[in-house]
């Protein structure tokens, strides 16, 4: 260390070297002194420079005003997607009759956010024409040029984080809590890796050879498909929307996205900030497309010839018809079809510890997770004790809306939002009540709730339903909502069963004391991924970006590095993102490129012996 020191510093000792008859005076001092410096220089120019072309360039872009928790609108009665049919009033000034339209209001309190005038056929052609123009120019675009976009939308997304979760809730009625964790976070995570690792994961590959081969170089490069298609769900419209954008830019293609009807406020404004970014950074906004439409629509997409990849999630029947849409022009295709996800819980699990874990798988979001735990698999000595602590936790719940204020000027704390819909109440109720008649026990919840402040129609109580048969519909359907499936078994193979007993395999989790044996049971799950002691932890942390997302059975095929285009007819809507190598590879066509090492020194020659014509068949062989 000392002698780091000195080299460092020794120069320091001949500034009086220009004092006549200095012993210590040396020209190799003073180069010494100017090489150092100019090095500084140089490097002090460079950063400059690297910050000025790569450093994220601020803009704004301003919140709207339904944000606003003190923002009042006229309250729909009984509101729904159509209510402009039934109140004319909520139809805009420039009224167009011949044309469909989309009533936009907070599911929470049932306040009237806007009309939109939903895209017609020839609408949708027109914008997937436009994103293919600008798609051009954008595919020449260097990894650094889209960096600095994302790095943009991180910086803008970092200092508007809250006004973008109150955003997504009063476009869903969640949680800001929820909103958080699903939006914020999970989105930021998305941006920095693609930051980080993006370009590593779509720069050329050097492939290995055969001793044979070994005068030649194979390559595989990863070439932009053109333009994909993405249509998102609505539990979580910020991260829904620009997950797919994000994953299909930093590609070099250009993305139409379908949004749900849902929530297309909300979307326009999360999508316009990607505008405002990619404009800032003096690049064609065209290249993000979003469509408003009706579900009946969406096969414009799924059928358009430009159209190069589609990734769809939702029920089996719909997917079904996008894969048989597909066919026509055979584009690629990825189905997640959803999800039954269980939690196994292994004999002497301590309860109290995983309690908290448990109760956020079921509830997060109101439960409108395909990830989220729908059964809890527990062993029946300790059947009892969970079912209380679940349900003591469940009755504690507080429902409500974080957009509404009290008399009094301060918001109640909120557990649980509501859902996007009642239009599924009657069939979840029906469900709870079969399984009840068959034997099932219920001290909490099974019905919708009327919240005695929020005016909003759409609460479902937090539900907690035990001994439930695994082979009822319950326990076979998707119900993405808060309610708690709790099945007991008597042994490990028994739990197992159970676990696999559904058509779904999307995800699952193994909570036990011993480590080795929990990995054990999660090899013997029909799924495609699994966590240890946790909850959905290959789908929410920053680090688990390079793990591929997707199931087995008839929760879909293929993988996606957790870049997914969501679609839901049914309101069983997911959230996703774009994450992983497999995620942007699935964007891009990869082309396998043959050159010579040393193409002045050795090439590929044919033999005489080989050479057309064949001059003896007996030597050739």
């Amino acid at each position: 260390m000392r002698s780091f020191i000195y080299v460092i510093f020794h120069p320091l000792q001949t500034l009086n070297l220009w004092l006549e008859n200095d012993p210590k005076a040396s020209v190799y001092e003073v180069l010494y002194l100017l090489t150092v410096f100019s090095a500084f220089g140089i490097w002090l120019v460079f950063d400059r420079y690297q910050k000025a072309h790569n450093s994220a360039v601020p803009f704004r872009h301003n919140a709207p005003e339904a944000a606003d928790p003190e923002w009042e609108s006229l309250r729909i009665h009984n509101a729904n997607l159509r209510s402009h049919l039934t109140e004319p009033e909520l139809l805009p000034h420039h009224f167009m009759g011949e044309r469909d339209y989309i009533t936009c209001y907070d599911p929470a309190n049932s306040l009237h956010i806007r009309t939109v005038i939903a895209d017609t056929d020839r609408e949708i052609h027109a914008k997937i024409n436009r994103a293919r123009d600008a798609q051009v120019s954008w595919a020449q675009t260097t990894f650094a040029q889209r960096r600095r976009v994302m790095r943009s939308l991180l910086k803008w997304l970092v200092e508007n984080q809250e006004v973008c979760a109150r955003v997504a809730c009063r476009d869903t009625g969640k949680t800001l809590l929820d909103a958080a964790l699903g939006e914020i976070l999970t989105t930021c995570s998305k941006l920095e890796w693609l930051i980080n690792h993006g370009e590593h994961a779509l720069r050329p590959e050097t492939r290995y050879s055969n001793l044979l081969m070994s005068y030649k170089k194979s390559q595989v490069i990863y070439e932009p498909k053109g333009v994909v298609a993405a249509v998102v769900s609505w539990n979580y419209p910020l991260h829904n929307a620009w997950s797919p954008i994000l994953a299909a830019i930093f590609a070099g293609n250009a993305i139409v996205l379908k949004c749900s009807e849902h929530v297309v406020w909300s979307t326009d404004w999360f999508v316009g900030a990607i505008h405002k970014a990619l404009e800032v950074c003096g690049h064609d906004a065209d290249i993000v497309q979003t469509v408003s439409c009706w579900p009946d629509q969406a096969e414009i997409l799924t059928r358009s010839p430009m159209i190069k990849h589609i990734t769809f999630i939702g029920s089996e029947e719909v997917g079904r018809k996008v894969a048989v849409a597909a066919t026509e022009h055979l584009t690629p295709v990825t189905l997640e079809l959803g999800g039954k996800d269980p939690a196994i819980i292994l004999p002497d699990t301590d309860l109290q510890r995983w309690a908290s874990v448990w109760m956020r798988g079921i509830f997060q979001n109101a439960g409108q997770n395909c990830i989220g735990f729908e059964r809890l698999i527990v062993h029946s000595d300790q059947y009892d004790e969970l079912f209380e602590i679940l349900t003591e936790r469940a009755k504690k719940m507080r429902l409500g809306s974080v957009l509404a204020p009290s008399r009094e000027g301060y918001i109640n704390t909120v557990d649980c939002g509501c859902m996007i819909t009642n239009d599924r109440f009657d069939l979840l109720e029906q469900l709870i009540f079969e399984a009840h008649e068959a034997g099932a026990h219920m001290d909490v919840g099974g019905k919708q709730y009327q919240h005695p402040s929020s005016h909003g129609n759409t609460y479902f109580s937090c539900t907690v339903l035990g001994d439930v048969d695994p082979k009822s519909r319950i326990a076979q359907m998707e119900l993405f909502a808060p309610v708690a499936l709790l099945i007991r078994y008597d042994d490990i193979e028994e739990a197992i069963n159970i676990a696999n007993g559904t058509r779904y395999g999307l995800g699952a989790s193994v909570f036990g004391p011993h480590q080795d044996l929990c990995l054990e049971v999660a090899r013997e799950l029909e799924c495609g991924m699994v966590c240890i002691n946790d909850f959905a932890i290959f789908y929410l942390l920053f680090y688990s970006q390079d793990l591929p997302f997707g199931g087995t059975k008839a929760s879909g095929y293929g993988r996606f590095g957790r870049f997914l285009l969501v679609y839901r007819s049914r309101l069983l809507s997911h959230a996703y993102g774009v994450g992983g190598p497999e995620g942007l590879r699935s964007l891009t066509n990869p082309k396998a490129i043959v050159s010579d090492c040393w193409p002045s020194i050795m090439q590929t020659a044919i033999p005489k012996v080989l050479d057309y014509p064949v001059r003896s068949l007996v030597r050739s062989w």
